[in-house]
């Protein structure tokens, strides 16, 4: 299960991974830089466009393109083949503060979009982000479906669509909590605590969940992916040989390969090489097709 590095991409935030079946292709984004890159497993190449703002997560458009969470709300993403790049703003959010930004987010099972907010300066330690659902034709200003986070991140549903995963990603929290999920009202309830990170390895960042329902969850910090079922148990724990891995995704013809991308940090990465680079790895289980954003 040794992790093999398929893009030195030197990314300073790597963050959600989607693998598109059709075009044998892994999406992904860098956040600071506000770029959204692929790389096609048939030649190796990797392309890249630029957004306008901060892109921090993606999932893919029934009808073409991307559903994207970037600075200031939603936007539809159509990445061309000359490098250009077309954005449309689709639902604003009115963030607490001027100085946050969308941070993890996806699909729930039935093609709803969901994102969480936090403050720019993890520093601060301030718990104004909150959870937002986008679903089609809502203008916006979106409200907050969930609230009190630091970093939400960690988002994740089960393979039926009736839990909801999320966790914080704050050193003073570090918690992964699941919810009842009502599909067909998109309405978490009954929060409880699913895992609490502070008594294993690394701090919960992006997540993903497999075809058995277990849930996987970078371990930010300790270069770590650890797989728990859905009872909370710690099943195993994959190693990347950077420190901080940031989500993870299954794909790949099968969907037996787990993709894992991460951070450069600006402080240590000449002793981290790779940092900042997206992985593979053989994790022994096959993951779920990504849903695709449904209006």
């Amino acid at each position: 299960m040794q992790a093999e590095l398929i893009v030195d991409a030197r990314n300073a935030v790597g963050e959600s991974p989607v693998w598109v079946s059709e075009e044998n292709a892994l999406y992904w984004v860098d956040i600071p830089a506000g770029g959204l890159q692929r790389w096609s497993a048939d030649t190796g190449q990797v392309d890249a466009w630029k957004t306008p703002q901060m892109l921090a997560c993606i999932a893919r458009h029934r009808d073409g393109g991307w559903v994207a969470g970037m600075e200031s709300g939603f936007f539809r993403l159509h990445p061309r083949h000359d490098g250009s790049l077309d954005s449309e703003p689709l639902a604003q959010i009115e963030h607490v503060r001027t100085d946050m930004r969308l941070n993890d987010g996806r699909c729930d099972r039935q093609g709803r979009f969901w994102a969480g907010s936090m403050v720019l300066n993890m520093g601060a330690n301030a718990a104004e982000g909150a959870l937002y659902r986008y679903s089609a034709g809502q203008p916006g200003p979106l409200d907050a479906r969930l609230s009190g986070f630091i970093v939400p991140n960690g988002l994740g549903f089960s393979p039926d669509g009736r839990t909801l995963y999320l966790s914080d990603s704050h050193p003073q929290v570090q918690q992964i909590w699941a919810f009842d999920y009502d599909i067909d009202t998109g309405t978490p309830s009954n929060r409880r605590v699913f895992v609490d990170m502070n008594q294993y390895e690394g701090r919960p960042d992006g997540a993903a969940v497999d075809a058995d329902g277990c849930y996987w969850i970078c371990a930010n910090d300790a270069g770590l992916i650890h797989r728990f079922t859905p009872d909370g148990r710690l099943d195993r724990s994959l190693a990347v040989p950077v420190k901080k891995p940031t989500m993870c995704a299954f794909g790949g013809p099968r969907l037996d390969t787990l993709f894992v991308t991460s951070i450069r940090p600006g402080d240590d990465h000449d002793r981290q090489s790779l940092a900042g680079g997206v992985f593979a790895l053989a994790p022994g289980v096959k993951g779920l097709p990504e849903p695709l954003f449904n209006d």
